[in-house]
Order: C-alpha cells, then structure tokens, then sequence
C-alpha cells in the first residue's frame, strides 16, 4: 500500500492499496527465487550487490517535485514471505534443529516447552552480527557450549536484514505436519506406551492414510504442502480422524485442540485481522494459552521437554507482530512459492543449460 501524510496532519491517508498483495504478481522477490532454487554460493554471489545497493537506498532519501513542492521520501523493506530455513541462512544463525528454537527470540527448545506463551521478541539483525564478533573472536576465552550459550545459536555472519516476523504459509504448513504427527500418535494410544516400534509407527500412518483418503478424498503425499495443511485443519478432518481414536475422553480432547488451532488460525491469516476477525484477535491470546495447557497436560508424553519451532512461534508471538504490523497473512509466501514454479520451468526449458548463463536467460 501508498500512503501518504500531510504536514500539521495526524494521520496518513492510503492512495493506494494491493487487493492481492501476496500473489505472484506483486510479490516476487528476487532473493526469494534465488533461495528456493539455487545454492548458497550462487545465492551470496548475485545477492551481495542487491544487499549493498539496498542498504544505500535505506540511507538516501528521494526527493521529488509534487504539485510544485519538494517531497521527501524513504524506501523501507519489509523482507517478508521467507521461510524459517531462509531467515536462519541470511541472519547466520544455526539450522532449525538447534537448541535455540526461535528466529524471534532467545528462547531454547526446553525453555519455549515449559513457558509455551510469554514470550517476546528480541532479536535483531544489529545484535546477531555483534553476536557473531563474539562467537568469532572469543573475547572472554569460554569454552565451546559457553560460547554457544552467549551468542543464542549465531554461528556465521548474517548476510541481511530480515524483517523478524513470521510466514503464514509455512506456519500452516509446519503446525499440520504436527497434528498429522499427533493423529497417529493418539491412533496408537502412544500416551500409554514407552517407545513404540518403527512397524507400530508404520501402522498407524497407513491407518490414518486410508482414512484419510477414503472419508475426504485426501491423498497421502510424502512432504506437507499448504493445500493438503488446509484440507487436514478443519472440523471435517478432526472428525473423520477421531473414528479411529479408542478413547472417548481423548477423542474430546483432540477435537477441543482443533477448534481452538481453528480459532486462532484466521489472525495469521488474514489481511487485516483488526477488521476482518476482531473477536478471534480479542480471543487469541485466551485461546492461545488453553492450547499450550492443553499440550503440557493432555499431551505431555509428546511435548515434555519440546516443542516445534512453529508451534512455539503461533503460540508466543503472534500477537506481537500483529500489533506491530497490523498484519502477517497479508504477506504470505503463496505468491513465492508458485513462482518457483514458473522459474523451474523457465530453467528447464527456455534457458541454456549451463550454470554460466541459465540465470541470465531467466532473467531476461
């Protein structure tokens, strides 16, 4: 959106506003393409001069006559629609498997488990890169696990500035890879077991698979994708998935987890939830710490101790980053994700194949 504010005024009129701003037609960042779909020499060798050119656009302002007066203007990026795979590349911090749970804050895997909601953000970009001086130079001489307790999980120099905030789309995909996880979990009443094999494990999946399939005409796939998360997360899934639960009282339990996870999701994806779902972002942060009861009782056995790095993040930040910025879904990464597409596509078929000159052909 454009908007502009007028001296002496107190607030800021919107000239201009995207309907669809998390498409493939407005939303495609170069990084991003560069991201998905290179590797990480080629991305550093084609970023750096964007980065460089980038933070010097920060810096200037643009000045232009309008209506016969000078105007000032400033260019801010958001850095939006990135995944947390990506955010942890460009800020050098470890990978998603690391103690350090959280691209938002400090949190460790153990902490964000037993304190599932208070939470708020501070990291940034200024402080991973003094982070990184420290685990590099080693001022106080701590030893390895020290050293790595002092800089939060900073183990390269970070690249760029990302915006810290979370993508739509990958929390929805990262939350329905858990509850399918939990779904074969309760299946094989897994909260009365100790170490199930892997056959038990492989029975469960392909009971949930047939089920899925032949109630709601949900075909397995090997990876998440967010059409398969979107069709798992509703009342219509929860329903066909407790038939195969034996217990009455886990069966509620389940179904009070969905409808609260149901509740919640609209506020991260929504455009605008203050307008469009006012009494779910009323509601989120209540909704929000009866699901983390809900996991540190009902469904201790699987999140004693843990937790996923998205989950941690729908339960603790979100409303932060709504508060902020008015919004996250309006910027999520659909738009991204099915440029990929066209730019495989571009890459197979309409550029020379060689590593020397198939992105100059893509990106003529």
């Amino acid at each position: 959106s454009i908007t502009i504010q007028a001296e002496g005024k107190e607030e800021a009129v919107t000239i201009y506003q995207e309907q669809k701003p998390n498409s493939e037609l407005s939303c495609r960042p170069l990084c991003l393409m560069f991201v998905d779909e290179s590797d990480h020499e080629m991305l550093t060798a084609i970023l750096s001069p964007v980065v460089a050119e980038r933070k010097a656009m920060i810096e200037s302002r643009l000045i232009l006559f309008v209506g016969g007066l000078q105007r000032s203007f400033r260019f801010y990026f958001r850095s939006t629609g990135y995944d947390e795979k990506m955010v942890r590349d460009m800020e050098g911090l470890e990978a998603s498997g690391s103690t350090y749970i959280c691209t938002l804050c400090d949190s460790t895997r153990s902490e964000a488990s037993r304190n599932m909601v208070l939470h708020s953000i501070t990291r940034s970009h200024e402080e991973n890169l003094e982070r990184y001086e420290i685990w590099r130079k080693n001022p106080f001489s701590e030893s390895a696990e020290e050293l790595r307790d002092r800089v939060k999980g900073v183990s390269a120099k970070p690249f760029m500035e990302t915006q810290p905030t979370l993508d739509a789309l990958h929390c929805d995909i990262g939350n329905a890879t858990e509850f399918y996880k939990i779904f074969q979990d309760e299946i094989g009443e897994v909260y009365l077991k100790n170490n199930p094999t892997r056959e038990e494990r492989r029975r469960w999946r392909s009971a949930l698979d047939k089920q899925l399939r032949k109630k709601m005409k949900l075909k397995p796939v090997m990876r998440m994708n967010g059409n398969y998360a979107r069709r798992l997360m509703t009342h219509e899934a929860i329903e066909v998935v407790c038939e195969l639960v034996p217990s009455e009282e886990r069966r509620e339990a389940l179904k009070e987890l969905m409808e609260l996870y149901i509740q919640m999701k609209p506020v991260w994806r929504s455009t605008c939830p203050a307008r469009d779902c006012p009494d779910q972002l009323c509601r989120y942060s209540f909704n929000s710490q009866r699901f983390a009861d809900l996991l540190s009782t009902t469904f201790k056995y699987r999140y004693d101790g843990k937790i996923t790095n998205y989950l941690h993040k729908t339960l603790a930040h979100v409303p932060e980053i709504v508060e902020r910025d008015g919004s996250i879904g309006a910027w999520a990464s659909e738009g991204n994700e099915s440029g990929n597409k066209l730019f495989r596509r571009f890459r197979k078929m309409n550029a020379r194949q060689s590593k020397t000159f198939e992105l100059e052909d893509i990106l003529k």
